[in-house]
């Protein structure tokens, strides 16, 4: 199993990278949209090795807390490694650790843009799975504490609409927390296109 790699980026494609280590270019699945990966860096990750009868995929995490929430996606009935890397470009681990503490696949499935079938499927079975588990002291909260009521409220008003989750709840972040919810959205309509 091989279980991290550290190389220079060669390429960069979509949830993926080529990592060149000793002149061998391994193609490394990995959520690319969450992270500023630049060419010609070097970068280290924990790493899944799948093994299929017509490939070896591997998949590779900056943090070991991804890596461990990959495992476990693994254990969701339904989920292989191509669906647990898709979740974890749409929601993070605060986003995930927050939903299955507080069993609330609504609100997991509104901010990701997960499904709702899979938000309970996931909610359902991680229940008491990540409770052991040591994670950095910024994703063991709610990743919407420091939200005020007016900005959960904007976030879903923007999603109705038809906005990205994870879109729109960047930008209402970036606004000024005592806003109310319509300035919110309008401010937000303002610098986003409408999709």
């Amino acid at each position: 199993m091989i279980r991290s790699l550290q190389g220079t980026i060669a390429a960069i494609g979509e949830n993926s990278l080529v990592v060149e280590v000793h002149n061998i270019g391994y193609l490394v699945y990995t959520p690319t949209a969450r992270q500023q990966y630049v060419p010609g860096t070097t970068v280290f990750l924990h790493t899944y090795l799948v093994v299929r009868e017509t490939a070896l995929d591997l998949y590779g995490f900056l943090e070991p807390s991804e890596l461990t929430f990959f495992e476990l996606l693994l254990g969701v009935p339904k989920i292989g490694p191509k669906s647990a890397l898709q979740i974890l470009c749409q929601a993070d681990i605060a986003l995930l650790s927050a939903a299955i503490l507080e069993q609330d696949p609504e609100h997991l499935s509104k901010l990701s843009g997960i499904g709702k079938k899979t938000a309970a499927n996931l909610v359902s079975h991680l229940e008491g799975k990540i409770d052991h588990l040591t994670l950095p002291s910024h994703l063991a909260t709610n990743p919407n504490s420091h939200l005020s009521e007016a900005q959960i409220d904007a976030i879903d008003a923007l999603i109705t609409l038809g906005y990205d989750p994870q879109e729109a709840r960047g930008y209402v972040i970036k606004q000024d927390k005592t806003t109310d919810t319509k300035s919110l959205v309008q401010a937000v309509l303002k610098q986003i296109p409408i999709p």
